[in-house]
C-alpha cells in the first residue's frame, strides 16, 4: 500500500516589483548597507575604488536612473529573511517525527 503526502496549496504572495526608492527604505530598514543587502540576497561583490565591499547591482536596483528593477519574488524573499514582510514571517519547521533536533 503506497501512503501519499497531503498535497498544500501554494501560497499567493503579491510580488510587486520595488522602485529603488522602496528597495533602499527596506534596506534600511533592515540596518543594512548595500554590501550586507546584496550578500544576503547572494549578489556578488566587488572590492570598490576605496577598498571596501560593494555590489553594482545592488547599487543599480536602487539608483532612480537605472531601469533595473528588483523582481517581486526577490524583493518578497528580501522582506521575509529582514522580518518586513507585511502578512508573513519565516519560522523554523518543527523536526519531523523520529528525528533527533539539530545542534545549533
Amino acid at each position: 500500500m503506497q501512503m501519499s503526502t497531503p498535497m498544500t496549496t501554494p501560497l499567493q504572495l503579491s510580488m510587486p516589483s520595488p522602485s529603488g526608492e522602496q528597495l533602499k527604505a527596506a534596506r534600511q530598514a533592515a540596518g543594512l548597507n548595500q554590501a550586507q543587502a546584496a550578500e544576503l540576497m547572494g549578489f556578488a561583490l566587488q572590492t570598490g575604488s576605496r577598498g571596501g565591499l560593494q555590489s553594482r547591482t545592488w547599487q543599480a536596483l536602487e539608483s532612480p536612473t537605472d531601469e533595473r528593477n528588483m523582481q517581486g519574488p526577490v524583493f518578497a524573499m528580501f522582506l521575509l529573511l529582514t522580518g518586513q514582510h507585511p502578512d508573513y514571517e519565516l519560522t523554523p519547521k518543527p523536526p519531523a517525527t523520529g528525528t533527533p533536533p539539530a545542534h545549533t
